[in-house]
């Protein structure tokens, strides 16, 4: 692990009209760049079957910026604009690698609206930043310090759905460091009636952020519905106030993830979850809402990437491998095992609480990858006796 992370700081920032406008046209032209080499490079492999590289793209918008039609595009600073190039070649190589689908256009209305400035494009000094083609430094709260004599490597600047400005700085954080290897493991059941359930016992609540404000929602959405469809100043707030109960959602769920999961990478050193398909269960009508508010996707990569900072340890466990119908004391696969039964007593006499049974499973499975490595698959319903199937390691995500 490197000695020293990168971290994005996020702050909130209030420009002023003039700044707002120039960075509103520098999202433009951003998004036109894009989509333009992504048409270029789209056409050069379907008419020639040739490869168009990011040199090829770059030199394309110096071509472009001097015809009549793009001249606006010299008006934002150049930063951005390469930038924005470097991202499409990143896209296209996670396509080729198959990370990812291929690259899709940027929307004007649906797309983030951002541009990221490197060290050449701002002027970061006495906690004042100013952008390139800006003459006053932009109004930012600082909400928490930076890393002391911390030096921006990359600002990004975006707007969301709600209309907020926010910048975010990307610097080197000496302070996250591998904390002291301890012993303790921890086995993670996600789950909709509680959020998680822990190997120790411990359960913790769910907080159903987006329940508690289906009735703010549900108006905001209706009040959006009444007003005529196109591009109105009306229906333009009304979406707007749409988008800031969605963000109020989104700021919560982040804020207690972040929390919860900074917690269980200090407190443990081997951390064990379960290898869930969200995409797939989230076709289950009944239970897509419920699932889409627990966030089990976003707190899993909040968990491996904080492991990764701190030196810590997170396995996954094969999503085949029956955790709740095994019994953590004898071993002892059950033949059924619904969804509605929470509790239930083994032929051996112990009593289960089916999250805590399961996450006691997990913890065991991941010990046992941990110490021998092998393989992951689920268990025989035909096998009477335990925990012979060991599980898989994910590989941990750089942060």
């Amino acid at each position: 692990m490197p000695t020293r992370v990168k971290r994005a700081y996020r702050y909130r920032s209030y420009p002023t009209d003039a700044q707002a406008v120039e960075l509103s046209r520098t999202f433009g032209c951003v998004r036109k760049v894009y989509n333009m080499a992504l048409a270029a490079r789209t056409e050069a492999w379907t008419l020639r079957q040739e490869r168009v590289n990011y040199n090829a793209t770059s030199a394309m918008l110096t071509a472009w910026k001097k015809t009549e039609e793009l001249a606006f595009l010299n008006d934002v600073s150049s930063v951005p604009l390469q930038q924005a190039l470097r991202h499409l070649q990143a896209a296209f190589t996670a396509f080729f690698a198959q990370r990812s689908k291929y690259p899709r256009f940027k929307s004007r209305k649906k797309s983030r609206k951002s541009a990221e400035y490197t060290s050449s494009a701002f002027r970061f000094k006495d906690g004042k930043l100013t952008l390139a083609k800006m003459a006053q430094p932009l109004d930012i709260v600082w909400s928490r310090p930076l890393p002391e004599g911390a030096a921006p490597s990359t600002v990004t600047v975006f707007q969301d759905a709600a209309g907020r400005w926010f910048v975010s700085l990307l610097v080197e954080d000496p302070a996250v460091q591998p904390l002291p290897a301890g012993g303790s493991a921890v086995g993670i059941d996600a789950g909709l009636g509680h959020l998680l359930t822990l190997s120790t016992g411990e359960k913790i609540a769910n907080p159903r952020h987006e329940r508690r404000d289906r009735a703010r929602l549900a108006r905001a959405q209706r009040n959006l519905a009444r007003k005529a469809r196109g591009d109105g100043a009306n229906r333009a707030k009304a979406r707007r106030k749409v988008a800031k109960v969605y963000a109020r959602i989104t700021d919560r769920r982040r804020d207690h993830l972040h929390k919860l999961t900074t917690r269980l990478v200090r407190e443990n050193q081997t951390l064990v979850i379960e290898d869930l398909t969200v995409r797939n269960m989230l076709s289950n009508g009944k239970l897509s809402r419920a699932i889409s508010d627990a966030a089990w996707s976003q707190f899993r990569s909040m968990l491996e990437y904080k492991a990764a900072w701190y030196g810590r340890e997170v396995i996954a466990v094969d999503r085949w491998f029956p955790s709740s119908k095994l019994c953590s004391a004898c071993g002892t696969l059950q033949k059924r095992m619904p969804l509605s039964v929470r509790t239930w007593t083994c032929g051996c006499g112990t009593n289960h609480d089916r999250d805590v049974n399961a996450a006691k499973n997990l913890l065991a499975a991941g010990l046992a990858v941990s110490a021998c490595g092998a393989g992951v698959r689920p268990q025989r319903e035909s096998s009477r006796t335990g925990q012979s199937v060991t599980k898989q390691e994910v590989p941990r995500r750089e942060p």
